[in-house]
């Protein structure tokens, strides 16, 4: 499938792989960077001066710090800013929408205190659209720049919007698997950067891989109930965004999260992390948001509880993990409705 221009709204590190995904099926590939000398180098040089800086980007894909340009004629809109500028990015963008416009998030989070997710925000700001569809799976920009094999999963409430995508950014190298679970998916891309850096603190505290391991299982089942409480499917937390996501970002050396979570036990704090890589820490925003979102509903999320707490609350990661450790092992899979 080919279509004549699609707009993509983030010039990140998930931006610029996304572009190389999305040049081979659109004639144009208009990218909407928030720093002009970004979208000048990406012009000039074809390659983006921040992040993936040795990826070469397709000649058909040009940027601009000006909206309406980047909008205009666009027949699909991809937006992949990070999740705490997202409303704020839509919100400046929707004077320069026009119809109804097939829309996909790329950005894996919640925002805070209004517990959105990047669907919700989308069906806010730009009433006008509901073609609206989520990509998320097991996805480093590190590697699908290079074209190493990767999947993801395309969940939209429409069947023809996922299909829309899915030939969209479907390629040899990039498999895509479709669901209705929006939801779901997205819950799953929120909760596991938060296991993520449960996973790093772990490491950098020295703990091994049976610890990393009980972790992410854990944390899975946590997602689950999760997932389960706000409508989800718990079937979707076995899939791509669930435990396909889970462990590359709770075991890649690409995971901002993970890494985080390294840094921040050697003492690293979270405005150093970010201004050495130049990368948001989505998992530390969701942190926040999704704790206050299980003590609202009364969902039991031990791990998220911890990371919030250490994060924001200023507990030591030693009293966590005691905390976790005084917990009562109880049944494996309690809080889902598991038929037996």
């Amino acid at each position: 499938m080919t279509v004549s221009r699609v707009a993509i709204l983030g010039s990140g590190s998930w931006g610029t792989a996304a572009s190389g995904l999305l040049a081979s099926s659109a004639d144009e590939v208009r990218m909407w960077s928030h720093e002009e000398p970004c979208a000048q180098y990406i012009n000039a040089h074809h390659k983006n001066p921040d992040h993936l800086v040795d990826y070469e980007m397709s000649h058909n894909v040009v940027a601009s710090t000006d909206f309406a340009w980047v909008l205009d004629g666009a027949q699909a809109i991809i937006i992949v800013v990070p999740s705490m500028f997202v409303r704020a990015t839509l919100r400046a963008a929707r004077p320069h929408i026009s119809g109804d416009i097939p829309t996909i998030v790329l950005t894996k989070g919640m925002e805070p205190t209004s517990h959105c997710t990047m669907c919700d925000i989308i069906r806010q700001e730009w009433d006008c659209i509901s073609q609206i569809a989520v990509l998320s799976g097991p996805n480093h920009a590190e590697e699908i720049c290079l074209g190493k094999i990767s999947a993801a999963v395309i969940a939209s409430r429409d069947p023809t919007v996922a299909n829309f995508f899915q030939q969209l950014f479907i390629s040899d190298t990039f498999r895509i698997y479709v669901s209705s679970d929006v939801i779901g998916v997205e819950l799953c891309a929120a909760v596991k950067n938060i296991v993520a850096i449960a996973c790093g603190a772990a490491a950098g505290m020295g703990y091994g891989d049976n610890t990393l391991a009980v972790i992410m299982c854990r944390g899975l089942a946590e997602i689950s109930r999760i997932v389960a409480n706000l409508g989800g499917m718990p079937l979707t937390c076995m899939g791509l965004a669930g435990v396909g996501d889970l462990v590359a970002t709770c075991t890649s050396v690409h995971s901002r999260n993970r890494s985080f979570g390294v840094a921040f036990a050697h003492g690293e704090s979270l405005a150093e992390y970010e201004a050495r890589t130049k990368m948001v820490v989505e998992g530390v925003r969701a942190a926040e948001s999704i704790w206050q979102l299980c003590e609202q509903r009364g969902i039991e999320a031990p791990l998220t509880q911890c990371v919030y707490t250490i994060l924001y609350k200023d507990a030591q990661l030693k009293q966590a993990v005691t905390w976790l450790l005084e917990r009562k092992p109880i049944e494996e899979f309690y809080g889902l409705d598991i038929q037996h």
